[in-house]
């Protein structure tokens, strides 16, 4: 006859209620480690697993009696933005960069926006949780423009408080109109955005051996106006003077241009400047800071060309790419919301007015 006690029936502990979970891993883990039972005598004695009680002696060794507390489950107690949080946090990504708040990133990414959130209204979210806030307030993940390091801090705030100001004031005053220039290079061997591929199989683009290139001027007003050219050559003082040319022509009712540029060195060209003397009722010349192409609101569409109309379409010839770009650039041009939505970017807001 077996004289050996009879075994306790095996429980799940998950299905406890938490405050017996919780007694129940202290007494297992005081039962080995105070009073020298096995594991395999513990998990008989209480009816649980060996594997469970293994699983709890490793969480105390890791982290003492508060590893062994239940910790509450679903969405932690002030988990949730208010609106007025969520406008403040939506601010900040606008106007701010994460260094200039002294966070460890240069980039607003998921992890950046969350260490805002907690830092500012002690929140903390999960990177999930974080991305699907960013979705609802509309935001999206983008490749950003470039700021040169060389660019003068007191030249741009000079820019934007001073000289900006008093060149929109003249304008009105003379009933011109301001309008912002700039030219890029289109190169066919420019990628944009992902594709979907099966985990683990990185997706291939067939791309033509041969590399071909043109260039792309163009200006463009917050009133959603667009003009464009394109060439092949290099861009000199000649290419310049036929695309003012071309801009001249095309004013609206004889208004005067303001056209804002960078500092390249064919717009400062002698040339140039000799060439616009006796022209002051019809094109004035205004250059943007040094290494500041971000205050260029022209910028925003040169990157919506090369990501929309050459980076995400195929292209096996120069001229099949010319004329995607050519047919991009006129079917925006028919499109002016289009076009004053390049100026509601943050670093170039200041010009919507």
């Amino acid at each position: 006859m077996d004289s050996s006690p009879p075994k306790v029936p095996k429980i799940d502990a998950r299905k406890l209620p938490p405050k017996a979970q919780e007694a129940l891993r202290f007494r297992a883990v005081h039962a080995v480690l105070e009073q020298g039972k096995t594991q395999e005598e513990v998990a008989q004695m209480l009816g649980i697993a060996r594997t469970t009680v293994t699983y709890w002696l490793k969480l105390y060794r890791q982290g003492g009696e508060e590893a062994l507390k239940i910790k509450p489950r679903g969405r932690p107690k002030g988990g949730k933005l208010l609106g007025w949080q969520a406008a403040t946090i939506c601010s900040i990504i606008r106007d701010r960069c994460p260094d200039q708040l002294k966070l460890p990133f240069s980039l607003w990414t998921r992890e950046a926006v969350g260490q805002l959130i907690e830092r500012k209204f002690g929140i903390r979210l999960s990177i999930w949780t974080v991305g699907r806030y960013l979705r609802r307030w509309n935001f999206t993940p983008q490749k950003p423009l470039k700021r040169a390091y060389e660019r003068n801090p007191k030249e741009v705030k000079a820019w934007l408080e001073k000289e900006y100001p008093r060149i929109r004031k003249r304008a009105k005053e003379e009933g011109a109109e301001i309008w912002w220039g700039d030219e890029t290079g289109i190169r066919s061997d420019h990628q944009a955005g992902r594709s979907w591929a099966p985990r683990g199989e990185t997706p291939v683009v067939e791309v033509s051996g041969k590399r071909f290139r043109f260039n792309m001027i163009s200006a463009i007003n917050n009133r959603g106006k667009l003009k464009f050219m394109i060439f092949r050559e290099r861009f000199t003082t000649e290419v310049f003077l036929e695309f003012l040319r071309r801009l001249i022509r095309s004013r609206e009712k004889g208004r005067k241009i303001y056209l804002i540029v960078d500092n390249h060195r064919v717009h400062r060209a002698k040339r140039i400047k000799e060439w616009l003397k006796g022209k002051e009722d019809e094109l004035e010349l205004h250059y943007l800071p040094r290494y500041s192409p971000e205050l260029n609101p022209d910028e925003y569409l040169n990157q919506d060309v090369k990501t929309n109309a050459v980076g995400r379409r195929r292209k096996r010839s120069m001229e099949e790419m010319e004329g995607n770009v050519r047919s991009y650039l006129m079917s925006t041009q028919r499109q002016p919301e289009i076009v004053r939505s390049y100026f509601r970017a943050p670093m170039v807001r200041y010009a919507l007015d």
